[in-house]
């Protein structure tokens, strides 16, 4: 079964940008992008390998901090990362339960492709 991440609250123009990047980090893989509360609840419920949540999502009344921490507390083996270049961000985010993330300044870096992959276990 293909591995399956999901890109919360990503703008129209991140969104596909990271999508690409995910798909040729882990050819194969199903990457979706979800901007709403129903689509989160549904993936979430279907078990996602991996979700990657935007500091400041699209579409949501959350800020992405608040999705990680009711992800955690919904799906505790869930595996989640925040997209933030603000490292203060990423701490309050491996606190609420996430895994050490990336920011948008890592796009197109093997760093990105690194840190997914490392949290999928490939």
């Amino acid at each position: 079964m293909p591995q399956s991440v999901i890109l919360v609250g990503h703008c129209n123009i991140d969104g596909p940008r990271l999508q690409r990047e995910i798909g040729s980090a882990l050819p194969g893989a199903d990457v979706v992008r979800v901007n709403t509360t129903a689509d989160l609840r549904r993936y979430l419920q279907e078990r996602a390998d991996l979700f990657l949540v935007n500091r400041e999502p699209v579409g949501f009344d959350e800020e992405g901090l608040d999705i990680i921490r009711q992800i955690h507390i919904e799906c505790p083996d869930t595996k989640v990362m925040l997209v933030s270049d603000y490292p203060e961000a990423q701490e309050a985010a491996v606190q609420a339960g996430a895994l050490k993330g990336f920011g948008k300044s890592e796009f197109g870096s093997d760093s990105l492709t690194n840190t997914v992959k490392a949290a999928l276990g490939d």
